[in-house]
């Protein structure tokens, strides 16, 4: 099993930026991809982008894609979600997950969660 501890969330006005961090410990040598999800009250949770640990590719849902950047600390066994030109649409909460998939964008193909951050966006 791996675990995930995801960080830095908080309050910031809109055109802001924020940077999320996902540490990942346990069994990480089955993880292929980190991805990040959020979810929005009353809304279902969704796909936001994700990095493959193995080769450092990336992929993003359309909405973020030019403000959000996904990086990885390999050593440091850490992800990182850098929100830019943030929105107040981007409010939510974030989680971080671990897949063993190659390219993982649905919620089935990821087998362990963190326990989520918030990411409040004002007007």
């Amino acid at each position: 099993q791996v675990q995930l501890v995801e960080s830095g969330g908080g309050l910031v006005q809109a055109g802001g930026s924020l940077r999320l961090s996902c540490a990942a410990s346990g069994r990480t040598f089955s993880t292929v991809v980190i991805g990040w999800f959020r979810q929005a009250p009353g809304k279902e949770r969704e796909f936001v982008g994700y990095i493959n640990w193995t080769g450092g590719s990336t992929d993003y849902v359309d909405s973020v894609k030019g403000r959000f950047t996904i990086s990885a600390d390999n050593a440091k066994r850490t992800v990182y979600l850098q929100m830019n030109r943030l929105k107040p649409e981007d409010t939510a909460v974030y989680y971080c997950a671990a897949s063993p998939y190659a390219k993982a964008k649905v919620l089935e193909d990821f087998g362990s969660w963190g326990q989520g951050t918030q990411v409040t966006v004002s007007a």
